[in-house]
């Protein structure tokens, strides 16, 4: 009797352990992902980068609509770029991502968001899971606090470059709809859209 017992509880944990390696190997349905830019157009710095990816699980083109921020929550830039299945997309933050600013000014940090969609519209996107996407993140080794009326942080090198994923993000009905209607306005007052890249480029 203790034999079966020991037996059944080998069995259990085999399951356990064989579920969990299971549950690890499933992809998941994330549409949408953020991540954060800084030290950008700063004298010195290396270029940031973002690389975005097509995982082919649907067979078909997809498109990265990008969403680019400020740090003070304001939209600069907008556009959707192609990826074909297996693709790889390259994009520099400071030459495609922050290069023609709805405010006229380069933003030197701010946040970017991704929507994976099936539609090349970044006004009207249709959120598909197939989109991976990475970003390189420079970090400055000196920062002085220039005194005045305002004190001014002064940002310098050497620099260290990072590679994170972005993170994955809970894409709620009012967030879509925001980006969507920001996006348009930019459109409008703009005409400027962020810059898409070829496949076959890269930094």
């Amino acid at each position: 009797m203790k034999r079966l017992g020991f037996l059944m509880l080998m069995l259990a944990v085999a399951l356990m352990l064989g579920g969990s390696a299971l549950a690890q190997n499933v992809g998941d349905n994330s549409v949408y992902f953020t991540t954060y830019f800084s030290a950008n157009n700063t004298t010195g710095a290396p270029e940031e980068t973002v690389r975005v990816i097509n995982d082919g699980d649907t067979g078909a083109t997809l498109w990265s609509a990008f969403y680019v921020f400020d740090d003070s929550q304001e939209l600069t830039e907008c556009c959707a770029c192609s990826i074909t299945p297996d693709g790889l997309l390259s994009e520099s933050v400071k030459q495609n991502l922050t290069a023609a600013p709805l405010t006229g000014r380069i933003p030197s940090r701010g946040v970017i968001k991704v929507i994976s969609s099936a539609t090349s519209d970044p006004t009207a996107t249709k959120p598909t899971a197939g989109l991976r996407a990475w970003a390189t993140h420079v970090q400055a080794t000196t920062v002085t606090l220039v005194p005045g009326a305002r004190v001014v942080p002064v940002v310098k090198g050497p620099w260290f470059v990072t590679e994170t994923a972005f993170a994955d993000s809970n894409l709620s009905a009012g967030e879509q709809a925001l980006l969507q209607n920001l996006c348009y306005y930019d459109a409008l007052l703009s005409g400027y859209p962020c810059v898409c890249n070829l496949e076959d480029f890269d930094y």
